[in-house]
């Protein structure tokens, strides 16, 4: 924790108003420690049970995180916007940056053309009551899902795959409820669990996807949810194969005390079939962003589900943010139709999957087992995440941590291929060699 910042308060509310407040400010950083609540109720003259509150009240905003034997720290990412987080330090001069997990930019559909035809062509503008799912939309959504075998009578559109996550818990989950999620997996989904006041229980992940046995622990341990990568898992890029889907819906087949949630948010840039679990429980959701195929930027994902499940979604979002932009929806509907659009993201995909598979084999050659089935990462396992990242950071790489995907896997880091030319792959994969296996001389911290 920051010397300079003392938390004061004499109530639960004070105290943990005042560690959001440093937080806010900047002065208590993500990964910071607090003090142990006895010391901190001797310095506040309080009794123990206040601060322990406040921790608590923090826990479940998803402001601190409890790590055992570490204590209680500020979350990597917490839910809170800080004042000075546009003065973090930038990377390093010079050094590529291949931790972000963007697309490629070069390979995003243009925009601008079909803008202008949109904007040539538009209507008189809607009313409140008129927007909603376009038809024609919806039409061509439900065509694309049941190509891939997902059923979707029932159908709705979210500000992207997270926003449509969140509905999905908001309105099937209380405060303190359990829910199963890969492990290593995405950093946003692990943030998001915890500022909804839910308890994430972590589920090993193999290049298949979610293991049986782990997804069976975590219903034992009460899961009321169960959230699965159907390809490109980040940061993994696990695809669930036919083998484990047949083995998963095996297990969950009848449980109506479970939602389950399926996410495809690379859809057309997995080169590999999908094999969804859609239906396997009576309350299920499946749900696909074009984020990563055609821009970051287009803020809308398809959500399928049963009806009431359905329902729940469309129904929270019409008594809260109304709807998505119908205009946005025009404009996926637009690149959906465009064949030229369709051939350059087939070719996008062609490209990551080259990149990624030859990182890996280049790995492979150098002694290092490496992970990117599919999608745009790769995670190499390593010894010390720490020790990678500094070595790695010294040889002019910026990586990701595996640190914030995980909660028990074993270390690792994440690569994204999206900025990487095939050039690059040899120096890069010589360059986790020696982070991995460091000379006795060492590294600067």
């Amino acid at each position: 924790m920051a010397a300079r910042y003392q938390i004061s308060g004499s109530s639960s509310a004070a105290i943990s108003a005042s560690v959001e407040s440093g937080i806010r400010a900047g002065d208590l950083a993500p990964g910071d420690a607090l003090p142990a609540v006895r010391a901190l109720a001797v310095e506040l003259g309080v009794s123990p049970a206040t601060v322990a509150k406040a921790y608590q009240e923090l826990r479940q905003r998803g402001l601190v995180v409890t790590a055992g034997r570490h204590g209680t720290r500020v979350r990597p990412r917490p839910p809170v916007a800080s004042r000075r987080s546009a003065l973090m330090p930038p990377p390093l001069p010079g050094a590529r940056d291949v931790s972000a997990g963007n697309p490629d930019s070069r390979l995003l559909p243009p925009l601008g053309p079909h803008l202008a035809a949109l904007a040539a062509e538009f209507r008189a503008p809607g009313g409140y009551a008129a927007s909603a799912v376009l038809p024609e939309l919806a039409a061509a959504a439900r065509d694309r899902l049941a190509a891939d075998g997902v059923p979707a009578d029932e159908i709705t559109v979210t500000g992207g795959a997270l926003d449509g996550i969140e509905r999905l818990l908001a309105a099937h989950l209380r405060p303190g409820d359990a829910v199963a999620v890969e492990d290593p997996g995405w950093a946003n989904l692990l943030d998001l669990v915890a500022a909804l006041g839910l308890r994430a229980i972590g589920v090993p992940v193999d290049d298949e996807g979610p293991t049986a046995p782990g997804v069976r622990a975590a219903l034992a341990a009460g899961a009321r949810a169960l959230i699965v990568t159907s390809r490109a898992q980040n940061p993994t890029g696990a695809a669930v194969s036919a083998d484990r889907a047949t083995e998963l819906r095996t297990l969950l087949a009848g449980r109506a005390d479970l939602l389950l949630i399926e996410d495809d948010h690379a859809a057309e840039l997995a080169r590999v079939p999908l094999h969804p679990l859609a239906g396997a429980t009576p309350a299920w959701a499946f749900v696909r962003s074009v984020s990563k195929p055609y821009g970051p930027d287009l803020r809308l994902a398809v959500l399928a589900g049963d009806e009431a499940t359905v329902a729940r979604v469309a129904g929270r979002a019409r008594v809260g943010a109304g709807w998505v932009s119908t205009v946005l929806q025009r404009l996926v509907l637009a690149l959906w139709r465009d064949p030229a659009t369709a051939d350059l993201v087939r070719r996008a995909a062609e490209s990551y999957e080259r990149r990624r598979d030859g990182l890996v084999d280049a790995l492979a050659a150098r002694g290092l087992a490496a992970h990117g089935r599919t999608g745009i990462n790769v995670w190499v396992p390593v010894p010390d995440e720490t020790v990678a990242v500094t070595a790695l950071r010294d040889a002019g790489w910026s990586v990701a941590p595996g640190a914030l995907n995980r909660i028990a896997a074993a270390p690792g880091v994440r690569i994204t291929v999206s900025t990487l030319d095939e050039a690059d792959l040899g120096p890069l994969a010589d360059a986790v060699a020696r982070a991995v296996r460091p000379s006795p001389a060492g590294f600067s911290a």
